[in-house]
Protein backbone atom coordinates (compact mmCIF):
# COMPACT_ATOMS: atom_id res chain seq x y z
CA UNK A 1 0.00 0.00 0.00
CA UNK A 2 1.31 3.53 -0.95
CA UNK A 3 1.93 6.01 1.90
CA UNK A 4 0.14 9.39 2.43
CA UNK A 5 1.57 11.89 4.96
CA UNK A 6 -0.83 14.32 6.38
CA UNK A 7 -0.02 17.67 7.18
CA UNK A 8 -2.49 19.81 8.89
CA UNK A 9 -2.56 21.99 12.27
CA UNK A 10 -6.31 21.26 12.53
CA UNK A 11 -7.06 17.93 13.90
CA UNK A 12 -9.89 17.82 12.20
CA UNK A 13 -9.19 18.48 8.92
CA UNK A 14 -6.34 15.32 9.29
CA UNK A 15 -8.97 13.01 10.99
CA UNK A 16 -11.20 13.43 7.61
CA UNK A 17 -8.42 13.59 5.06
CA UNK A 18 -6.99 10.35 6.89
CA UNK A 19 -10.53 8.96 6.56
CA UNK A 20 -10.81 9.21 3.19
CA UNK A 21 -7.10 8.44 2.11
CA UNK A 22 -7.98 4.86 4.57
CA UNK A 23 -10.62 4.47 2.15
CA UNK A 24 -8.57 4.86 -0.85
CA UNK A 25 -6.24 2.61 0.15
CA UNK A 26 -3.43 4.57 1.81
CA UNK A 27 -1.45 3.98 4.81
CA UNK A 28 -1.86 7.25 6.52
CA UNK A 29 0.64 9.10 8.93
CA UNK A 30 -0.04 12.81 10.64
CA UNK A 31 1.75 15.79 11.55
CA UNK A 32 0.47 18.58 13.28
CA UNK A 33 3.06 20.77 11.84
CA UNK A 34 5.98 21.39 9.41
CA UNK A 35 8.60 19.99 12.18
CA UNK A 36 6.54 16.63 12.65
CA UNK A 37 6.22 16.79 8.69
CA UNK A 38 9.60 17.00 7.88
CA UNK A 39 10.54 14.14 10.54
CA UNK A 40 8.10 11.85 9.45
CA UNK A 41 8.80 12.35 5.53
CA UNK A 42 12.53 11.45 6.28
CA UNK A 43 11.74 8.47 8.66
CA UNK A 44 9.26 6.88 6.35
CA UNK A 45 9.78 8.37 3.02
CA UNK A 46 5.89 8.50 2.20
CA UNK A 47 5.17 8.42 -1.73
CA UNK A 48 2.76 11.10 -1.34
CA UNK A 49 1.98 14.14 1.18
CA UNK A 50 -1.03 16.59 1.78
CA UNK A 51 -0.22 19.84 2.78
CA UNK A 52 -1.28 22.28 4.67
CA UNK A 53 0.00 26.13 3.36
CA UNK A 54 -1.25 27.61 7.02
CA UNK A 55 0.93 25.72 9.51
CA UNK A 56 3.42 26.63 12.30
CA UNK A 57 6.84 25.37 12.75
CA UNK A 58 7.94 25.89 10.05
CA UNK A 59 4.69 26.92 7.27
CA UNK A 60 3.81 24.66 4.47
CA UNK A 61 5.36 26.47 1.46
CA UNK A 62 9.29 26.46 4.22
CA UNK A 63 8.53 22.65 4.10
CA UNK A 64 8.01 22.25 0.24
CA UNK A 65 11.40 24.06 0.13
CA UNK A 66 13.28 21.49 2.46
CA UNK A 67 11.38 18.75 0.55
CA UNK A 68 12.41 19.83 -3.05
CA UNK A 69 15.82 19.77 -1.99
CA UNK A 70 15.74 16.65 0.21
CA UNK A 71 13.15 14.28 -0.70
CA UNK A 72 12.21 15.85 -4.66
CA UNK A 73 10.23 11.86 -5.13
CA UNK A 74 7.55 13.01 -2.32
CA UNK A 75 4.64 13.71 -4.45
CA UNK A 76 2.71 17.01 -2.78
CA UNK A 77 -0.90 17.71 -3.06
CA UNK A 78 -0.94 21.52 -1.09
CA UNK A 79 -4.13 22.18 1.22
CA UNK A 80 -5.52 25.75 1.82
CA UNK A 81 -8.59 27.79 2.23
CA UNK A 82 -7.14 30.44 0.16
CA UNK A 83 -4.53 31.26 -2.18
CA UNK A 84 -3.04 34.35 -3.81
CA UNK A 85 -1.36 33.69 -7.34
CA UNK A 86 2.21 34.02 -6.45
CA UNK A 87 2.15 31.31 -4.02
CA UNK A 88 0.38 29.08 -6.47
CA UNK A 89 3.46 29.84 -8.78
CA UNK A 90 5.74 29.12 -6.07
CA UNK A 91 4.50 26.11 -4.77
CA UNK A 92 4.22 24.80 -8.69
CA UNK A 93 8.30 25.43 -8.99
CA UNK A 94 8.66 23.65 -5.70
CA UNK A 95 6.62 20.79 -7.52
CA UNK A 96 3.36 20.78 -5.95
CA UNK A 97 0.86 18.10 -8.31
CA UNK A 98 -2.51 19.41 -6.99
CA UNK A 99 -4.33 22.07 -5.11
CA UNK A 100 -7.02 20.90 -2.86
CA UNK A 101 -9.33 23.61 -0.82
CA UNK A 102 -10.41 23.73 2.88
CA UNK A 103 -13.07 22.42 3.74
CA UNK A 104 -11.77 19.10 1.81
CA UNK A 105 -14.47 17.76 0.06
CA UNK A 106 -14.48 13.99 0.01
CA UNK A 107 -14.74 12.96 -3.89
CA UNK A 108 -12.18 16.00 -4.32
CA UNK A 109 -9.65 14.55 -2.26
CA UNK A 110 -10.51 10.64 -3.62
CA UNK A 111 -9.61 11.87 -6.92
CA UNK A 112 -6.80 13.59 -6.30
CA UNK A 113 -5.10 10.69 -4.19
CA UNK A 114 -5.67 8.44 -7.26
CA UNK A 115 -4.24 10.81 -9.47
CA UNK A 116 -1.50 11.60 -7.31
CA UNK A 117 0.63 8.13 -7.68
CA UNK A 118 -0.34 7.65 -11.28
Amino acid sequence: MPTLLIADDSMFQRFQAAKVAREAGFDVLEAKDGAECLRLAHEHRPQALLLDLNMPDPGGLAVMEILARELPDIVVAVVTADIQETTRSRCLELGAKCFLNKPLDAADLTRALGSLLK
